[in-house]
Formats: structure tokens, C-alpha cells, sequence
């Protein structure tokens, strides 16, 4: 059985068989056979023991079962002619026929063949590992083919090559989708990007008319101490348990539920608005007594401590809405709603920037007024905080029409008991320590910048504008970093969760490499031009406190750079769904920062004290960054690409070294050519920032710094260049 049929060689498709005896001359229309040259081919079949039976006989079991009454053999001439190479046969006439059993396939035609995997040019397949016989598949080299006997029945006349047909034309493509969960997702992402982005655009416009409004005096630490503290209360008590434990518990009972989680988001809300408006009431009543734990210096003065405490309780209501603005947008972020969330902030920033709009309309800005806590009027401590109030009122009423539109009608429901809402102190434990150790740095800088305020008698040198510098300083990051992060997060969450440590570490490099292509030419704008941005930013508060926010300002410059590195080497922790490591992080950067700020009250002089906490709190995080890098080092094998990181790092500083010095010098001297007036300021924030720009890129491209390189080429890409 394991000897060839000699019908398969001679009948397969049409061809003369042989059965025993001489070879037969071919006949008219039939190609004659070619002679056998291969020396190992010679004599094969002399001696075939079957060549004189019948093909039937060959396996018995189809002899068996094989019914020749109802199988005739068809009459002769009537077999068809043999068909072109490449084309599929016409269907059979008869069932199949044990004497063509197994034909061989036909062989590849000459020349370059469209069967190869990666196209008909060779040379697109050289650098992707396909070998030698694909990839010299198109040259016209004649190689003898030893099995070339075994289709002579397939070939056409002699001498002629077979013609291949014409391709078929290419199909025409599909028109594409507008929709699917990709598009879907992207569209959230740009639409929650744009919201986020408005969103501290019109914040920080909020900040520039709040201090034109009230001044960087006593005056304007007054308000800012009360307007950020119902946002610490609402962090240490509810917010950080609430975005930690029952986002992810009304997720998951969206998805398991059978009325879609809406008993669950009705319980949750209801439970919320209850303790908030217990929180608020008790606030609200405590209102002096946290005053004084906010800042001493201000409870110590009769009248600052009565304006604090009187905005204090028309701010800390806002508790109540920001607590179910929070759920109110989660609930609609497990429908699938995402922008609501994102762009009602904007309604809060507009209400607040009308009503100090119309303060400044009736009593003109601080410089023009010379208002302090002695002097503002009662009516003009109700309008600014009924308008605070108000911003936060239409911001949470702004999500109701969307909750309808979602199909969630809220109902009020107080059976709380076994439906999970009680296991959120255990769950949430890391989260709340991580914000009471952030708030408790917060509160000590908080009493050292008031009282140094106090001390120096000189605007611009409190909480505010230590706040307002802080504001510009961390844009930024909120723009670059998070941006570039954004992208990373998923793919270093992947690659954690596939436990590769060698491709998180290339992710945290990348992330790292990325940001800093931007982060540190910024850092060192803050620290040449910072005197020029905020006496154009906050020249409405006086030229005296716009200059000593712009020192404050080029304190936190430099700062910049381990703050962002902190931020990008944590979320490496947060992948490996560590929460622990930065808790213990931030304890040591709030302990670091708490410190240093009180050494630098207590030994510069009052009119510095501030700037030196400023400078603080980026030494602060370059403490914290070492420490988390190492602890992420050695998580993921005692590598993390340090080498690489470092070396752009300082070829990156190398080259904004001498761009931050001749920028800084150009804007002094316009700013003291022109004077610190508004089109002073412009000028000198435009020349000297594009003396800094300028030399930067030169010192880069010099350096051949490859991250640089990559940016160029990306935004030639996106020009069309």
C-alpha cells in the first residue's frame, strides 16, 4: 500500500495512465512525457508489482463497498479537457473516483507570486525575519525542480509557461463607522479634556478678579482661609471615602443589579445629602473654632476674625453641594455620561467671577479702594458670599437635567442596612490618611504664611498670594504631566497586571522623559520671568503685592520638576493597586514641607518668610521623589532606567541654564526700561520668554537631545511638514 498508484501519475487529471507493458506513443492533443534525468528517480517504478492489475483492486475495502452497477464508467471521450492553473474546476458530474485520489496541488508559477505573505516586493520582507526562499521569491533564477515529473499531467503545451490569470479586482472598501466604543471612548476623553482644561482657565481667571477685588492684604487671606476651608472639610470627612469606596460599589451595582443599580444610587445619594447636612450644621456652628485652627493670626484680630468667620458660614454650606455634585457625576459616569461632570465647574467659576465683577463694579478694586478687613462694608461681605454660595448651588442643580436625560429619577430611600455602605471606614482607612496627612501640611503652612502676612505689614506677602503663585505654578503640571499620563496609565496598569516589571519600568521612563521636555524649560520661565507674570497677572492688586507674588513665584519654579516626577513615579505604586506606599510618601512630603516652612519663618525675616515656604515645598517633593524612587526600583527588580532618566534630565537643565539667564536678563531690563506697569510687564514676559525659547531649542538641538528630536518631528507631523 505504501507503493504510488501508477494511475495517479497518469490519470490524475486527464493525463495517459499506464498499465504495464511499453510506454504507449502520446496521442493527438496529449503532451508527451519528458524524460527522467534525476539519477535518484530512475528505475523507481520498474518494479511496481501493481502496474498490470486493476486500480480497483488496490484497497480492497473500497472493492468491497464499491457498486459498479451503480457506477459506471463514464463512456469514453468524454473526459474534460484540463483546466487553466489557478482557476477552480467546474463541479464534478460523477461522486468522486478512487483512481484520482489525492492529486498533487499545482505548483507556484514564476516570477514574483502574490502568495507571499507580506506582499510581491521582497524587499519589504528582509527586515521582518522571513527567510531566504520567501524573500528571493521574485528573482528569475531557474532552479531545477526534481519533482517537476510529478505535474507534467497540469502543464499546458511544451515550452510554454503557465500564464497566471489577472487578479481580481480589489474589493471595494467598507465605508467607515462613526461609531463603536472606541470612537465613544476618544470622544469622552477629548470632551472630559476640553471641560478640565475650561474648566482652570476660567479658575484661574477667578483668582486674578477674587484679588483685584479683595486685595493680597489681611483682607483677601481673610476670604481664601474661609472659601478653602469647607473643600478641606468635605476631603477629610466624605470626599476621599467617596471617591475611593462607593464610586466603585455603585459601578459595580449598575452592572449586577436588575433595576441597574438605581435602588443603590438612590440609597447612596440619600445617605450622602444626610451627612453632609449634618456636617454642615455642626461646621456652620463651629465656624470661629475652626477659624482658629486655620490660623491663629487671623482669630487673634477682632475684625479680620469677624470677616473670616461670616464668610466662613456662608462658604461651608457648599459642603452640602459639592458632596452630591460628586455623586450626582458619578452616577451619571456609570451611564456612560461623562462631560456633565467636567464642565459644571465652569458654571461655578462664571457665577463667582460676576459676583466679584459686580463688587469691584460698586466699591472699585483693592489698589483703587484701599478696602481692609476694617473697612469693607457688611453689604459687601453678603453679596461675595451669597455669590460663593450660589456658584456651588448652580453647579450641583446643573447635573439634574442631565440625571433625567440618563433616565435616573431621584427617590429618597433610608434603608441603608445590608446593602454594603457600611464597610467604608476599612476600605477607605488609606485614602482618608493619605488626605489627613495632606491637609495637615496644608494647615500648618496655612498659619505660618497668615501670620508672616501680619508680621511684614506689606501686601502680597500672606496665604493668598502664596495661593495665587501656587496656582499659576501647578498649571502646568495639570496640562503636561497629566496629559502625557493619561496616555501611559492604561499600558503600565496592563503591564502590571500582567506582572512585566520590565515594560512598567519602560513606561514610567517614557512617561518620565516625556514630561520633562516641557516641564523643565516651564520650571525655569518660573524662575526668570515669574516678576513679569504676576505683575501683568495680579497688576490690579497693586504693584507692591503682584511683586511679591512674582518672588513667591520663581520660589516654586524649580520646584516643579520633582513635583512632576512625583506624580508620574506614583502612579507606577497605584498600578500594583498600592495604596499604601503613597500614604507613607505623602506623610514624609507633608512632614518635609511643614518643617522647612517653619524654619523658614523663623528665620527670614517676615517680608521672605513666605518666599522660602514657597522654595520649601519643592524641596519637599525632591525628598519625597527620592524615596519613592527607590521603593519603585526595587518593586520592580531593582531597575527603573535611572541612568536614562537622569541623563535627560541634566542635558535638559544643562541647556535651560543659560536660556533661563539671558531670558531672565532681557525681561529685567525691559521690565525696568518700561516699567512693572501692564504693557511693561507684556513686553517683558515676550522678550525675555522668547530669548528663553530660543536659546533652549538651540542648546537642545546642539546636545542632541533625542526627546527633543521626538517633539520636533511630532508637531512637523501634525503641520503637514
Amino acid at each position: 500500500m505504501n507503493a504510488p498508484y501508477d494511475g495517479d501519475r497518469g490519470q490524475g487529471a486527464g493525463g495517459a495512465g499506464s498499465s504495464g507493458g511499453p510506454p504507449m506513443p502520446p496521442g493527438p492533443g496529449q503532451v508527451p512525457a519528458a524524460p527522467v534525468t534525476d539519477p535518484y528517480l530512475q528505475d523507481a517504478y520498474d518494479r511496481d508489482p501493481y502496474r498490470a492489475q486493476d486500480l480497483s483492486v488496490q484497497d480492497p475495502v473500497t472493492e468491497a463497498l464499491y457498486d459498479r452497477a451503480a457506477h459506471p464508467p463514464p463512456p469514453p471521450g468524454t473526459y474534460q479537457q484540463p483546466q487553466p492553473l489557478y482557476q477552480q474546476p467546474p463541479a464534478a458530474q460523477y461522486p468522486p473516483d478512487p483512481r484520482i485520489w489525492a492529486q498533487t496541488p499545482p505548483p507556484e508559477p514564476d516570477g514574483p507570486s502574490r502568495h507571499l505573505p507580506y506582499g510581491d516586493n521582497p524587499a519589504t520582507t528582509q527586515f521582518v525575519g522571513v527567510d531566504d526562499l520567501v524573500s528571493q521569491a521574485s528573482r528569475g533564477d531557474e532552479q531545477p525542480d526534481a519533482f517537476a515529473h510529478l505535474f507534467r499531467d497540469q502543464e499546458g503545451p511544451a515550452g510554454s509557461a503557465p500564464v497566471p490569470p489577472e487578479p481580481e479586482p480589489a474589493p471595494a472598501p467598507a465605508p467607515p463607522k462613526s461609531g463603536g466604543r472606541a470612537s465613544g471612548l476618544l470622544k469622552s476623553s477629548a470632551l472630559m479634556a476640553a471641560g478640565t482644561l475650561v474648566s482652570r482657565l476660567t479658575g484661574f481667571v477667578r483668582s486674578l478678579v477674587i484679588t483685584a477685588a479683595l486685595g493680597a492684604a489681611l483682607l483677601g487671606d481673610s476670604f481664601t482661609i474661609a472659601y478653602t476651608l469647607p473643600t478641606m472639610i468635605y476631603i477629610l470627612t466624605v470626599g476621599g471615602g467617596l471617591n475611593s469606596v462607593f464610586v466603585p460599589q455603585l459601578v459595580r451595582s449598575m452592572k449586577d443589579d436588575e433595576d441597574g443599580g438605581e435602588a443603590y444610587a438612590n440609597r447612596l445619594l440619600t445617605l450622602v445629602m444626610v451627612a453632609l447636612g449634618v456636617i454642615v450644621a455642626i461646621a456652620v456652628f463651629a465656624a470661629p473654632w475652626l477659624i482658629h485652627m486655620m490660623s491663629p493670626t487671623i482669630a487673634q484680630d477682632t475684625a479680620a476674625n469677624s470677616v473670616a468667620v461670616t464668610f466662613a458660614r456662608y462658604c461651608l454650606p457648599t459642603i452640602f453641594f459639592m458632596g452630591v455634585h460628586v455623586v450626582m457625576g458619578q452616577i451619571l459616569n456609570a451611564r456612560g455620561k461623562f462631560g456633565a461632570m467636567m464642565w459644571t465647574p465652569v458654571l461655578n467659576n462664571i457665577v463667582m467671577i460676576f459676583t466679584f465683577g459686580m463688587f469691584i463694579w460698586v466699591y472699585g478694586t483693592s489698589a483703587e479702594s484701599q478696602m481692609g478687613v476694617q473697612t469693607i462694608p457688611p453689604e459687601g461681605v453678603r453679596l461675595l458670599g451669597i455669590g460663593t454660595l450660589l456658584g456651588l448651588v448652580v453647579q450641583a442643580l446643573a447635573m439634574v437635567p442631565y440625571l433625567r436625560e440618563a433616565g435616573f429619577r431621584f427617590r429618597p430611600r433610608f434603608d441603608w442596612k445590608g446593602h454594603g455602605l457600611g464597610k467604608t471606614v476599612k476600605l477607605a482607612k488609606w485614602t482618608v490618611l493619605f488626605v489627613l496627612a495632606n491637609q495637615a501640611g496644608v494647615i500648618v503652612v496655612t498659619q505660618l504664611a497668615t501670620s508672616a502676612g501680619k508680621l511684614s505689614g506689606k501686601d502680597g506677602t500672606g496665604f493668598l498670594a502664596y495661593s495665587n503663585a501656587q496656582l499659576i505654578w501647578g498649571m502646568p503640571q495639570a496640562i503636561i504631566t497629566v496629559s502625557v499620563m493619561a496616555a501611559l496609565l492604561p499600558r503600565i496598569s496592563r503591564a502590571a497586571h500582567d506582572d512585566d516589571p520590565g515594560a512598567v519600568r519602560d513606561d514610567i521612563s517614557q512617561g518620565l522623559r516625556n514630561s520633562a521636555v516641557a516641564i523643565v524649560p516651564v520650571a525655569f520661565a518660573f524662575l526668570a520671568l515669574g516678576l513679569p507674570m504676576c505683575t501683568l497677572l495680579y497688576a490690579s492688586a497693586g504693584t507692591e503685592a503682584a511683586r511679591s507674588m512674582g518672588f513667591i513665584l520663581m520660589a516654586f519654579g524649580l520646584g516643579l520638576i520633582p513635583y512632576s516626577v512625583q506624580y508620574v513615579v506614583l502612579r507606577g505604586f497605584y498600578a500594583y493597586e498600592d495604596t499604601r506606599t503613597p500614604f507613607y510618601n505623602t506623610v514624609i512630603v507633608a512632614a518635609v514641607n511643614a518643617a522647612a516652612s517653619a524654619l523658614c519663618y523663623v528665620v527670614l525675616p517676615a517680608r521672605w518668610a513666605v518666599v522660602g515656604m514657597a522654595a520649601s515645598y519643592g524641596l519637599a517633593y525632591a525628598v519625597g521623589v527620592g524615596i519613592a524612587w527607590r521603593r519603585l526600583r526595587n518593586r520592580l527588580g531593582g531597575d527603573l532606567d535611572g541612568a536614562h532618566v537622569v541623563r535627560t534630565y541634566a542635558r535638559l537643565c544643562l541647556a535651560a541654564i543659560p536660556a533661563a539667564v539671558l531670558g531672565g536678563g532681557v525681561g529685567f531690563a525691559v521690565l525696568m526700561g518700561l516699567g512693572e506697569g501692564a504693557f511693561g510687564s507684556l513686553a517683558a514676559l515676550i522678550c525675555g520668554g522668547a530669548v528663553l525659547l530660543g536659546v533652549f531649542f538651540v542648546a537642545a538641538k546642539r546636545m542632541r537631545i533625542e526627546e527633543i528630536n521626538g517633539m520636533v518631528g511630532m508637531v512637523r507631523g501634525r503641520l503637514g511638514r
